[in-house]
């Protein structure tokens, strides 16, 4: 287990998206809002759990199949997309409290979908080798 990715600011963000995913996801369910936005809300917070495990346990660096750090830019621009036309239409809508409560953080897991898209985008880069023969920083 990888304990210094929770402490990083990668980690705490995956740690934070989790969380407020889950808080809007329970928003969702208890206003009885239209199941779409709940299922969004869920799928959000199942894919960033799955995610976070894959960074937690390192298994980004046995399963190198992917480029994991570009799957997981392209998860989190789908997502804040996603995120941006649901989450604006549970404001809109606003059937009750709890409906426009999920929609709210929706737009704040919207925000911490860029930022992560951001803190990614600064890590890659394209044009360096991966894997072993990588250099050491």
């Amino acid at each position: 287990v990888d304990q210094a990715f929770l402490r990083s600011p990668r980690g705490s963000l995956k740690v934070s998206r989790t969380l407020v995913a889950l808080a809007a996801l329970i928003c969702f369910m208890a206003s009885g809002s239209h199941e779409a936005y709940a299922a969004l809300a869920g799928m959000e917070m199942g894919i960033t759990v799955l995610f976070l495990l894959l960074y937690l346990l390192r298994l980004h660096t046995r399963i190198r199949c992917l480029f994991w750090p570009l799957a997981d830019v392209f998860n989190s621009v789908i997502a804040a997309l996603f995120l941006l036309v649901v989450s604006l239409f549970a404001i809109i809508v606003k059937t009750n409290k709890g409906t426009l409560a999920g929609g709210v953080l929706g737009l704040v897991l919207l925000v911490l979908c860029l930022v992560d898209v951001i803190l990614l985008c600064k890590k890659i880069s394209l044009d360096k080798a991966r894997g072993r023969s990588a250099p050491a920083k």
